[in-house]
């Protein structure tokens, strides 16, 4: 059996019981990449062959000596390329970033080294996370394994791609608006967005640094709660970090959701949703009922408010965001210019992509004198209803069950096309970031073109545990495959 076949916690034991070295593993890693990325380029960099044999042999040393002891130690990683890594070009899939090469690394992929991870490479995004299918990205399109005329979903698309198509064991993606959920529901991979806090901001490029928030992508929910394990930490440098009890979320993967109260929400059920999607997402409820879960429809308000509110929001903060990328100290430098002002609006112009530019000059309008209190203020207003709704929600249930995304994936162009469009497609994943709730998108069924469709669970504010065990014990009911390419 090839390593990329097993699920990252497979390959973990297969590796600490001497069945497989670590070598091993990252050799069928970068083969695998070797034979699909031509198709479906998942990466921006691929790390030398030497180098990952070196930190390979580094990790076997250190697996067989006792010093890494984590089920995911010797398991190869691909990590998204807004992440720092120290001595690897770090990009966020943009021009003005071309040339980046970190002196540090952000300290979630910090954790994983820690634990004994191998790093493989960075994988594509949209550019600085701004978009719902990887194609915004400077270093062109990513594909969706299941179908290469179709998007992977954004902005963590490179990451739920090459695990699709095996081209890593696990990665780790970051979350503003549903970036991890629903690539991951369009690919056929989980993905796991923690609670606001839950995982260090810390070397992670900022978009919208009251949203962001990173998690892993991987073949199913014991993966997922194994590396949010490994990353999840406390970190002094990280001002939004919070200093959790436990940090315990593999204990959760329990097959029992008896007297579990799951909420579904009507108005997330109601026009726009398609119907195959409809129908696999309502048959997780009933899978969950059969183990005795008590099921039951709500009404959760402001749901039609929360896309104009996170986009007021995430714009607002990406222009003050971006706003250091002028070619000063670092990244791309425009050649020809007369005077500082206009190196700083060439060497922006020319570095960011046309979707970046849009969110740049939305964010200055809604934060200029005049219009703060009009669009900024009412946008962060709304934001605290949407959070009271969900408290009022979870008075009630224990997890919320919702579709991930509207349709399918979507054909490659057919988004860009219409912004707004793209836009509406994340009208089931933002209100969870507005509020800093935890949600895991799972693979649910197909479409009638053999698509994949995902589920998301939603918990309260570091309950985690509850979405964990919903999802594990519908994955036992459901035999999910990936694609073969």
């Amino acid at each position: 059996m090839n390593s990329m076949d097993m699920t990252a916690v497979e390959l973990g034991s297969r590796i600490k019981a001497g069945e497989i070295t670590v070598e091993q593993a990252v050799v069928d890693t970068l083969d695998s990449i070797a034979k699909e990325e031509d198709k479906v380029h998942s990466y921006v960099t691929v790390l030398e062959k030497e180098r990952v044999l070196l930190r390979a042999k580094e990790v076997q040393k250190g697996i067989e000596d006792g010093t890494y002891t984590s089920p995911l130690a010797g398991v190869p990683v691909a990590i998204k390329d807004n992440m720092c890594t120290e001595g690897i070009r770090t990009t966020c899939s943009s021009r003005i970033l071309d040339n980046f090469v970190p002196t540090y690394t952000a300290e979630a992929v910090l954790n994983l080294e820690k634990a004994g991870a191998v790093i493989i490479g960075k994988t594509n995004m949209d550019e600085f996370a701004m978009g719902s299918t990887t194609e915004t990205s400077y270093y062109g399109v990513t594909k969706n394994p299941w179908n290469l005329e179709h998007v992977p979903g954004g902005s963590s698309g490179g990451s739920c791609a090459a695990v699709a198509a095996k081209e890593c064991s696990y990665a780790l993606g970051s979350d503003t608006g549903g970036s991890i959920r629903q690539p991951s529901s369009f690919c056929g991979v989980t993905g796991l967005k923690p609670t606001y806090g839950t995982v260090s901001r810390y070397g992670l490029i900022a978009y919208g640094s009251s949203l962001d928030q990173i998690g892993p992508v991987a073949k199913d929910v014991t993966d997922c709660a194994t590396i949010l394990e490994t990353i999840a930490s406390y970190d002094p440098k990280d001002s939004t970090s919070v200093k959790r009890e436990e940090y315990d979320f593999t204990s959760a993967l329990l097959d029992d959701v008896n007297g579990m109260r799951i909420g579904i929400p009507r108005d997330y059920f109601s026009e726009g949703l398609d119907a195959e999607v409809k129908e696999a997402v309502l048959n997780v409820a009933e899978q969950l009922k059969a183990k005795g879960a008590v099921i039951e429809e709500f009404d959760l308000s402001l749901v039609e408010y929360a896309i104009p509110a996170y986009y007021v929001i995430a714009s607002a903060e990406a222009s003050s965001n971006l706003a250091r990328f002028d070619g000063v100290k670092y990244g791309y430098r425009t050649e020809n210019y007369d005077g500082l002002h206009n190196m700083y609006k060439k060497t922006r112009s020319e570095g960011f992509g046309a979707e970046v530019k849009r969110r740049i000059m939305l964010g200055s309008f809604v934060l200029s004198s005049g219009y703060y209190d009009a669009y900024y203020l009412k946008a962060l207003r709304t934001k605290a209803l949407i959070k009271k709704a969900f408290d009022e929600a979870f008075a009630k249930y224990d997890v919320i069950l919702a579709p991930a995304a509207p349709t399918t994936a979507p054909k490659l162009g057919e988004s860009l096309s219409d912004p707004i469009k793209m836009y509406l497609g994340d009208i089931y994943t933002i209100s969870v970031n507005l509020a800093g709730l935890p949600g895991i998108s799972i693979p649910c069924g197909v479409d009638r073109q053999g698509l994949p469709i995902g589920a998301q669970l939603l918990g309260d504010c570091f309950k985690e545990k509850n979405i964990i065990r919903a999802a594990y014990a519908f994955e036992q009911t459901y035999e999910h495959r990936l694609p073969q390419l």
